[in-house]
C-alpha cells in the first residue's frame, strides 16, 4: 500500500508499505525490526530520515505468531474499538514490535516477560516516582535475561539482568494459573502488555 510522508522541507514523498510480512520467507526483516531500521524512509528532496509507523501484519509461522501491529498514535482507538482482529496478537508501536519479536526469537513466553517487566517497573518507580519509565526485553543469555530501562536518567539507558531461574519460576506460576490476577491484568483482549496496567483512566 502506498503512503505519503510529509517532510519539514515542505516536500511530500510516497512510499510503498506491505500489508503483511512473513518472517520465515522475508527473514531479513528480523534484523531490521531489532535494530530500529524497520520502516525507515528518507526524504527524496533533503535526505532527512523519517520513522513513521504504519499498521501491518507480521507473520512468523515457525514461531506460531500472527501479529497485528498498530501505530502508537492509534492506541486510544484500539482501546475503544468493539472487536479484536480474529486470531491475531496485537502490539502497539514499533518498539513493542521489536520487543515481541525478540521474545519469540528466544522462544520465551510473552506473558511471563511482561510480568517480569512489571516487577522491574515497580522497583524502578519506588526510587523514581516522577519519571516516565519504559522497559524493553533485549536478549537471553546463558543464565539471565537482559532488559533495558528508559527514563531513570535523561538520555541514559539502564541495563539490568534477571536470573533465568526467576523467569522459569514465573513461567511455572503462569502455566499453573494463567488467569491469575497479574497475568489477567497484563492482557486486554488481543493485546498483552504491561501498558494495559499503566494506561490512563480515560482508556480503561
Amino acid at each position: 500500500m502506498k503512503h505519503k510522508i510529509p517532510c519539514f522541507c515542505d516536500n511530500t514523498f510516497s512510499v510503498e508499505v506491505p500489508d503483511e510480512i512473513d518472517l520465515d520467507i522475508q527473514d531479513e526483516y528480523i534484523n531490521k525490526i531489532m535494530d530500529g531500521s524497520f520502516m525507515n524512509f528518507f526524504c527524496t528532496n533533503c535526505g532527512k530520515k523519517h520513522k513513521p509507523e504504519f499498521p501491518i501484519t507480521i507473520l512468523w509461522p515457525s514461531r506460531n505468531l500472527r501479529l497485528e501491529v498498530i501505530p502508537e498514535l492509534d492506541r486510544g482507538e484500539f482501546y475503544r474499538r468493539k472487536k479484536d482482529q480474529e486470531q491475531k496478537e496485537t502490539v502497539i508501536g514499533y518498539p513493542e514490535l521489536s520487543d515481541r519479536i525478540a521474545v519469540y526469537r528466544d522462544r520465551l513466553e510473552p506473558a511471563v516477560i511482561e510480568a517480569l517487566k512489571y516487577y522491574l517497573f515497580l522497583k524502578a518507580e519506588e526510587t523514581n516516582p516522577d519519571m516516565e519509565i519504559s522497559i524493553w526485553y533485549q536478549n537471553k543469555g546463558p543464565d539471565s535475561l537482559e532488559f533495558h530501562i528508559h527514563g531513570l536518567k535523561t538520555d541514559e539507558i539502564a541495563v539490568t539482568r534477571l536470573p533465568l531461574d526467576l523467569y522459569e519460576k514465573t513461567n511455572r506460576d503462569y502455566k499453573a494459573n494463567p488467569r491469575g490476577e497479574l497475568f489477567s491484568s497484563l492482557r486486554w483482549r488481543s493485546y498483552l502488555s504491561i501498558q494495559n496496567m499503566l494506561r490512563p483512566e480515560e482508556l480503561k
